[in-house]
């Protein structure tokens, strides 16, 4: 993928790269789709959660959980946890275009990929996947390709690493062992693969430790603009060596034009969303990590792979629900592009790329800057959002629904009438491109009327039937 500009960008952990087709679409998904169910507290979460407080109009009344009166936007509310802003925030376009994944991957694409790793041999289809190497005895380096846009990539410098090595032992091709080089040294061994793919002027990263890998992360420019969640992975061994990689190969082609929200009203829609906090349920199940690598600890900061969060308390008992209640406070933010569904297609989103500390840790993490409902797909092809109960307060109604640990949530008013309210459910991954486990979370969202609720009926907009009182 080629540059046009270099730009300035803070440390950020590995994204997911190649994600073997098979097991992904059986076990695990980012953001959206099948919940795995476990037993979790049938308390409705209410309180265990960032509350959504949003309505049609965009606005944060004043409701529990939302921004209260007297406080600004992206200022902190006492009573829960919410993003805070230090310094102004910049402002934006008025519209952006979106990039869409198309196409597919030739012979001729996987050659040339193969060419700058330094894999020799010829393209092989199997499946949906191209493969280069490994020899036929099983070692030396090797290329994947998966065929479908945007062609997601991994090398190995000793092939196929095996899921069953013994634990006490290093795998062929995993590094569990040794002391990792310095940052400096590892941007210098990834240089010329890096200068190879196109990516010689991208912002370079290499603050992740993977055991004994050093990930080299490289931030490849779309039109112009940032990116995040999309980036170019160079791992180097403890001596010097590359030994493995991942990427895309084609570059995304420009989409459709959207309108634009302001980055304090990304920060007003973080403020007004549902989210379950690290060590609330599911807290304790950790994203699976590739090659025997890290654990996300939140972006740009990781640990060693343990299974756990470190990052606070977990009760990895059933319906264990121990929020724990953090600050996020926002340094800076740029306007840029990371990886979100564009009416259920992924896709390379106009969004708000936020930098500064969670807990006191360097966290980078990005909005969708295209409004939600734009984003989302049509009624008829949402299938995994339900809302399932409401209890009304005057105007005031707490909406339960199934969520998960990958994702946000923001209950909106679509409708309000002399006769219905129509309410709709939308979700955003936390961390776009984080392979992540899915687990079913009985949540509660709160959203505020114009009138009081009285006899009208609350009805889900997408499904088109009544929400259940409790």
């Amino acid at each position: 993928m080629s540059e046009t500009e270099p730009i300035d960008a803070g440390p950020r952990r590995r994204r997911s790269p190649l994600v073997v087709a098979s097991v992904a679409a059986a076990v695990l998904l980012a953001g959206g789709g099948t919940y795995w169910a476990v037993a979790a507290s049938d308390d409705g979460r209410d309180g265990s959660a960032r509350t959504a407080a949003s309505d049609a109009r965009g606005t944060t009344p004043p409701v529990p959980g939302g921004t209260g009166p007297g406080i600004a936007p992206g200022e902190p509310d006492p009573n829960d946890g919410t993003y805070r802003v230090t310094g102004s925030l910049p402002d934006g376009p008025d519209k952006a275009y979106t990039y869409r994944h198309r196409g597919v991957v030739t012979a001729a694409d996987v050659s040339r990929l193969a060419e700058a790793l330094g894999v020799a041999g010829t393209p092989r289809k199997e499946g949906i996947e191209w493969r280069v190497g490994p020899e036929k005895d099983g070692t030396g380096p090797s290329l994947t390709v998966l065929a479908a846009a945007p062609g997601e990539w991994r090398y190995s410098a000793a092939g196929p690493v095996s899921d069953s090595c013994p634990k006490s032992k290093d795998c062929p091709g995993g590094y569990t062992r040794g002391k990792p080089v310095g940052e400096e040294a590892a941007k210098k061994a990834a240089a010329p693969v890096l200068k190879a793919l196109g990516l010689g002027a991208a912002p370079v990263h290499a603050a992740e430790l993977m055991d004994a890998l050093r990930v080299v992360s490289a931030d490849p420019v779309v039109g112009r603009l940032p990116t995040m969640a999309w980036s170019t992975d160079v791992r180097v061994a403890p001596d010097g060596q590359v030994v493995g990689a991942s990427g895309r190969v084609l570059a995304p082609v420009r989409g459709a034009e959207y309108p634009v929200i302001s980055a304090e009203q990304a920060v007003e829609e973080l403020n007004s969303s549902v989210a379950v906090t690290r060590g609330g349920t599911g807290g304790c199940a950790s994203p699976v990590p590739l090659d025997g690598g890290a654990i996300a600890q939140g972006e740009g900061s990781v640990g060693p792979g343990t299974g756990t969060d470190p990052g606070g308390p977990c009760d990895e008992s059933p319906g264990a629900t121990k929020p724990v209640k953090e600050r996020v406070t926002i340094h800076s933010a740029r306007f840029g592009l990371a990886s979100y569904p564009e009416r259920n297609q992924p896709a390379l989103v106009p969004a708000w790329l936020f930098e500064g500390e969670r807990d006191g840790r360097p966290y980078r993490f990005s909005y969708p800057a295209v409004p939600l409902d734009v984003l989302a797909p049509d009624p008829d092809q949402q299938s995994h959002l339900r809302l399932e109960s409401y209890r009304a307060s005057d105007r005031q109604l707490k909406v339960g629904f199934t969520g998960g640990v990958c994702s946000r949530y923001v209950v909106r008013v679509e409708e309000e009438s002399a006769t219905r309210v129509r309410l709709r459910l939308y979700d955003t991954p936390i961390e776009p491109g984080r392979v992540c486990i899915l687990i079913a979370v009985p949540l509660t969202a709160t959203v505020t009327l114009e009138q009081p609720l009285g006899d009208r009926a609350v009805v889900d907009a997408v499904t088109g039937k009544p929400v259940p009182r409790t």
